[in-house]
């Protein structure tokens, strides 16, 4: 297939709830979506930045740059026989995994759209719906905490994620714990903590936690394999996997238990695939993170998690709990079971609301053959 056009809109959409981590608050996420045309067709892909450098060193801002400045070029008038090509081609330009996500994805979906299949059926997926859980962002008191958790668990959830961070994490975490003994409940420090942390993360280990994500800074694997060695909990590293090689190391050096996967985080979806493979082989559980995408990044991670060795709840919850007017059509949970269902239509197997996107695009370029 050869990219005759690829269009860049950098946007930004109201939340519903502000949402704190250890980074913040957030009330409003932005993002770039990626437009790519080829042979009659068109994908779709999300460059899942924020509004600021915490998370990763990427911005929206600085995703929209490098795109339309560097990777797009790389990408308009070139033939791809499948969608490593187009990761092949972006290999020369270091780091900015984020904004070569965007084009990457939007050539998976392309590609699986030109051959007749849904994004489940091209990876490989074996589940038809992927169960899911949801992330509460730090709250102000413990009971607006408490109020928050039953009203998440009200609409359907079965699993809950709480964001700590240092003072804000043994009391909340026990007293939800202790309201609900047999939740399936895990907290993410967003890498707030340092090794010398050790006896406060110590203090969870009672509670019986899913896993604990991200506890030390996010270019670490060495002192988080000390930390796992004190714990009795499941370690899960997320921002401090970025490519198949951390993955190997941190499973090498015994640093987690599970790995966490944002695809936007490890450069697109050839990446994502890999350090699959080699977690199902070394026997390490993954589950897919959410980085409060829009309906695109929603769809394709919805695909990704339909994979074998998805094993745990992802943070893949309904679109209604973010947004008011997404760019899709909404995402529901499935009660019963605490699933959403995977898309079967072709490519991401959902329609982009062309009207909606401009109203919410902040600067748009278009890059040509």
């Amino acid at each position: 297939m050869k990219i005759e056009k690829i269009e860049l809109h950098h946007i930004s959409m109201n939340m519903l709830h502000r949402f704190e981590t250890s980074f913040g608050v957030q009330t409003e996420r932005p993002c770039v979506v990626v437009k790519v045309q080829a042979d009659g067709l068109t994908g779709w892909g999300e460059s899942p930045a924020g509004d600021g450098p915490f998370y990763s060193p990427e911005t929206a801002r600085t995703s929209f740059l490098i795109l339309k400045d560097f990777l797009a070029p790389m990408v308009a008038g070139k033939d791809f026989a499948h969608p490593r090509g187009v990761a092949g081609l972006m290999r020369r330009v270091r780091g900015n995994e984020m904004a070569k996500a965007g084009l990457e994805n939007a050539a998976w979906d392309l590609f699986a759209k030109s051959k007749k299949q849904s994004l489940k059926a091209l990876l490989g997926g074996v589940r038809d719906r992927v169960s899911v859980g949801i992330s509460i962002g730090i709250q102000p008191s413990i009971e607006a905490l408490q109020a928050r958790v039953a009203e998440v668990l009200g609409l359907g959830y079965g699993r809950i994620k709480l964001k700590i961070k240092k003072g804000c994490d043994v009391k909340p975490m026990t007293a939800v714990r202790e309201r609900y003994p047999k939740l399936l409940l895990m907290a993410d420090a967003n890498s707030d903590y340092q090794l010398e942390d050790a006896p406060v993360l110590k203090e969870l280990d009672p509670l019986k936690l899913l896993m604990i994500e991200q506890p030390l800074p996010y270019y670490d694997i060495i002192d988080h394999a000390k930390l796992q060695a004190r714990l009795e909990t499941p370690i899960c590293l997320d921002e401090s996997i970025h490519r198949l090689d951390d993955a190997r190391h941190a499973i090498e050096l015994k640093a987690c238990r599970i790995i966490n996967m944002k695809v936007g985080r490890v450069g697109g979806l050839t990446n994502a695939l890999a350090i699959h493979d080699l977690t199902q082989k070394a026997g390490i559980p993954m589950w897919c993170g959410g980085m409060i995408e829009t309906g695109i990044g929603r769809a394709l991670n919805l695909a990704l998690a339909s994979l074998p060795n998805f094993k745990l709840p992802g943070d893949i919850s309904a679109s209604d709990q973010y947004y008011k007017n997404d760019l899709t059509r909404q995402f529901v949970l499935n009660k019963e079971d605490s699933t959403i269902t995977v898309p079967d239509g072709l490519g991401i197997g959902v329609e982009v609301d062309e009207g909606r996107l401009a109203g919410y695009r902040l600067q748009h370029a278009a890059v040509t053959a």
